[in-house]
């Protein structure tokens, strides 16, 4: 009898369980790096990035073949800048992104000055 309630009552959590599908994934950007260098997502499976600036000074993820390919709504298009594909943050910002990638391999890199050249640099792959 104790069997069949415990398997009653995972049958009817389940679903609940099921609810949010969404992943979650990290980038930290500091002076002149990613971490993770390379970030890896499925395709086709919303994904929350949470994006964190520990750096002196402001720095951003720019990846615009990525966030131009995922699929996102208008308030996450918008906190990647739209067209231009980059989330910006100042020094001790965060930032959630919600989004599903497509299925590729995609360079990311921070567009200040001479940061990329100093190393910060990544990329995106998504299986």
């Amino acid at each position: 009898m104790r069997f069949l309630l415990l398997a009653a009552a995972l049958a009817l959590t389940a679903p609940a369980l099921a609810a949010d599908p969404s992943a979650k994934a990290e980038v930290v950007m500091a002076n002149f790096s990613f971490n993770p260098e390379a970030l890896h997502l499925h395709a086709g499976q919303s994904v929350t990035i949470h994006f964190v600036n520990n750096g002196s000074g402001g720095h951003d993820f720019t990846a615009e073949e990525f966030f131009s390919a995922a699929t996102m709504d208008a308030a996450n298009r918008t906190k990647v800048g739209g067209a231009k594909g980059r989330v910006s943050l100042g020094k001790g910002e965060s930032l959630d992104v919600t989004l599903t990638p497509k299925a590729g391999e995609y360079p990311a890199h921070c567009s200040h000055l001479l940061h990329s050249t100093m190393g910060m640099t990544g990329k995106i792959q998504v299986d």
